[in-house]
């Protein structure tokens, strides 16, 4: 990028705190160990890492974890922060003033872009041009993880994408302070933050996944844990879960992005009705 560049996009707020991004990286280092382990230039870019670099800190020590030759890229729209993240900079990490146009160095695409906590200022309309245009720069067979949480990362949901679109949904959480599943309802990411009404597929989802919860109360007298696993288990019969108990444990759920787009007309697995 040319300092004539104006770079595309809006400042966030700039909030951050450590390990805040935790659950998100570390389905990507489980989920995506593959892509990871089988790419030529694993690069990654923490696109809006916000006023501190905590979070492109921790995305570069987790993909090491897989790919220890992984380089991080933290890309910030506000040039105060990327000044104050510099002295942090070193092998693999660095910092670079920029927006959705993803500055990475002549010749260089990015195997992965997460993007946690940036759409949530942006109207509802502007996100699949936002979406297209960070899929663009994706480099083949590359993967754009969008999503919000809250501020300590107890709840989270994201969505996966590679260049031809949305891929996935994951519901996260920290089981031991959830009330219900609907809880996570206010962290869905911008395309769906709005959707959770009646006679959208993300509204029946939360509503089922609230009756398989209430159903294996009992559960939560051995841990939220086994209560969590066996709640989602029983959703397989009608919808179309990505992931087993081995992520179940870890307070998560992923299931195909297209059973829950705003608008779909999902027909679940085990009925006929649309929802």
């Amino acid at each position: 990028m040319t300092a004539r560049t104006r770079p595309i996009g809006s400042a966030t707020r700039g909030t951050t705190n450590p390990n805040r991004l935790r659950r998100m990286d570390r389905w990507i280092a489980a989920a995506h160990a593959g892509m990871l382990r089988r790419a030529a230039d694993p690069v990654a870019v923490d696109l809006g890492y916000g006023a501190a670099p905590w979070t492109a800190v921790e995305l570069l020590g987790r993909l090491r974890t897989v790919r220890p030759d992984a380089e991080v890229v933290g890309v910030e729209i506000d040039p105060e922060r990327v000044a104050a993240a510099k002295p942090y900079e070193r092998a693999g990490l660095s910092f670079a003033h920029g927006g959705f146009e993803v500055p990475l160095p002549a010749g260089r695409r990015p195997l992965l872009i997460r993007a946690a906590n940036v759409l949530r200022q942006y109207d509802e309309g502007e996100v699949a041009a936002v979406w297209a245009r960070l899929c663009g720069r994706l480099a083949p067979g590359g993967l754009l993880v969008e999503g919000t949480c809250d501020e300590i990362g107890r709840r989270h949901v994201w969505v996966a994408l590679g260049p031809e679109g949305p891929r996935t949904i994951t519901f996260a959480a920290r089981l031991g302070s959830l009330g219900a599943p609907s809880d996570l309802a206010e962290r869905l990411p911008k395309a769906l933050i709005h959707r959770n009404v009646p006679g959208e597929p993300v509204h029946a989802f939360l509503r089922d996944f609230d009756r398989a919860w209430a159903a294996f109360a009992p559960y939560g007298a051995l841990s939220a844990r086994q209560r969590w696993i066996r709640a989602v288990a029983s959703l397989q019969a009608d919808w179309p879960l990505m992931d087993g108990p081995v992520r179940w444990r870890q307070g998560e759920v992923t299931l195909r992005w297209d059973a829950l787009a705003p608008g779909a007309k999902f027909s679940p697995v085990g009925g006929t009705s649309q929802r």
